[in-house]
């Protein structure tokens, strides 16, 4: 619960307990003083608290007289101090609020090579939850703001606005950030924050979502460096597992996902090219120092080769695609002190 609700509560509900007692008391006091009817008893008890000016039901003796004047104070006290509370409550969650958007801009702004996520619907939630798995700094940039507040947390940093707008990437620190991940639900706001994004950040890895295959060319023209068909590669996988359904099976065991439990890792070559002597992937014997198989290699050029010869040389800037179980993934990271 909202920090500041939890501590306004307590007050809202003392001011309306003393109203409510107040109340009580003022017809209790009316019936046995007075001797009027429970109706005329909560007319003189509203009236008297509301000091609105209204002619009493019948005329007061002098304790009725009493017993009014204490009530017309005790009313004042109570219902200023309620009128104070909803105030202070107003205004200060508009402080709150800005001091906690304050809070999370300066967060954001201390971010440096992020990734920056457009859209926060069931596409941009999977790239969030892959992220925080990763210990990756992001930023989400959000115009529902019903939304935002759902899911804003110290873990999910957002931006409200709409992410076609340059001073809502820049807010995001697009000018920072190594990854933008587009996944709006409407493939024209997409290409819109593509144009955006590349025209701001050149060198920027730009992800898009897209819905229809005609604008797969369209996004890449517009300086997307992947797009990607959530339809299409549902289609695939369903059709895969009635064709291949075992080998399918054994794919999504394959976890990449989560510290604890992961399976398949991507490494730069200059995590584990510790010395000169190692120049090939037999010097590196990954297999006997941790257990895992080299099952992938990719260069500094882009290009991949599927399990690659033991004699194969490492250049600079290639990355290795390494399988084992989860215990020897852990043991290749704390062998070679990889984050």
């Amino acid at each position: 619960m909202n920090p500041l609700v939890r501590f306004f509560r307590k007050k809202i509900y003392t001011a309306v307990f003393l109203l409510v007692f107040l109340l009580f008391i003022g017809v209790l006091g009316f019936k046995i003083m007075s001797n009027y009817s429970w109706v005329d008893s909560v007319y003189m008890t509203v009236i008297t608290i509301t000091t609105v000016g209204f002619g009493e039901v019948q005329p007061l003796d002098d304790n009725a007289k009493i017993f009014t004047i204490f009530l017309i104070l005790t009313s004042v006290i109570i219902l200023g101090y309620a009128i104070t509370v909803i105030t202070e409550y107003i205004l200060s969650k508009n402080n709150f609020e800005e001091l906690k958007q304050r809070k999370m801009q300066k967060k954001i702004d201390g971010f440096k090579d992020h990734i920056i996520i457009c859209g926060y619907g069931r596409n941009g939630k999977q790239a969030a939850g892959k992220l925080l798995a990763y210990n990756k700094s992001f930023v989400v940039i959000e115009k529902d703001k019903e939304r935002m507040e759902k899911f804003q947390s110290e873990m999910v940093p957002f931006v409200l606005g709409n992410a076609n707008e340059d001073d809502i990437l820049q807010q995001a620190g697009i000018e920072r950030a190594s990854t933008l991940i587009s996944a709006l639900p409407n493939d024209a706001d997409n290409l819109f924050v593509v144009l955006s994004a590349r025209q701001i950040n050149s060198e920027l890895n730009i992800i898009s979502r897209a819905s229809q295959e005609t604008s797969y060319k369209k996004l890449k023209l517009a300086g997307a460096n992947s797009v990607i068909l959530p339809d299409r590669i549902g289609g695939d996988h369903m059709a895969s597992l009635v064709v291949v359904p075992d080998l399918i099976e054994f794919i999504d065991n394959l976890s990449i996902v989560g510290k604890s439990n992961i399976n398949i890792e991507e490494i730069p070559i200059e995590k584990l090219h510790t010395s000169s002597s190692i120049k090939t992937i037999r010097d590196l014997d990954l297999r006997k120092k941790t257990g895992c198989n080299i099952i992938g290699y990719k260069d500094d050029k882009g290009e991949y080769i599927v399990n690659p010869e033991a004699d194969l040389e490492f250049t600079p800037k290639s990355k290795l695609i390494v399988l084992g179980r989860p215990e020897q993934i852990q043991k290749l990271n704390s062998l070679y002190d990889i984050d």
